[in-house]
């Protein structure tokens, strides 16, 4: 399998087929990276915290399908928390207007930590998605994230399933400078209302 190490920096491309993701029994996420792409693996499920792995330890970690860490990047997300609400905790599929909430951020290197940063969601409209073949229709929401003192002036976009509020596809920055594009082949899904 291939790294997310190598999807920052080796120049890597997989190719997934819904017959290659089907002949495995794992939970399998893509990760897009301007380097390069790996298949991650999921490993664990503790809390609602799903940690997906590459074989050499490099990691992600998503919380209602949002990245709260990442471990062996070339800067790292160390930890994200919601201040007054967090709204991928209920489901997209319920904001149905834009809503501003708090992010607090910790990245390394570089001892970037407890940046608070403001975060708006806007509800955009259903685009047609492709995933291994099959065209998913999935709302999209884009997440405008701004850290005055952080360096930190991102768009996060999230491709959502309108009936749950399952995240299929999104963009998300892990440090000032590097987005992750995540791609989820064979999910792990928990119920949701």
């Amino acid at each position: 399998m291939d790294t997310i190490r190598q999807a920052v920096g080796g120049g890597t491309e997989v190719h997934p087929t819904a017959a290659s993701v089907a002949a495995e029994p794992y939970y399998q996420l893509q990760v897009n990276a301007p380097g390069g792409e790996a298949i991650l693996l999921l490993a664990s499920v503790q809390g609602g915290l799903e940690s997906w792995y590459g074989h050499d330890g490099q990691a992600v970690f998503l919380r209602n399908g949002v990245l709260v860490r990442t471990v062996g990047l070339e800067a790292n997300l160390d930890h994200v928390a919601f201040d007054g609400g967090n709204p991928f905790a209920s489901g997209l599929q319920h904001v149905q207007a834009p809503i501003e909430y708090r992010r607090v951020l910790d990245w390394s290197p570089g001892y970037r930590y407890g940046i608070t940063a403001v975060a708006q969601l806007e509800p955009k409209g259903v685009e047609s998605v492709d995933i291994l073949g099959q065209v998913r229709q999935l709302r999209r929401y884009d997440e405008h994230v701004r850290a005055d003192g952080g360096g930190f002036d991102v768009t996060n976009r999230y491709w959502v399933d309108p009936a749950d509020g399952f995240i299929w596809k999104s963009r998300q920055h892990v440090a000032p400078g590097q987005a992750l594009e995540l791609i989820q082949l064979r999910p792990y899904r928990e119920a949701r209302t």
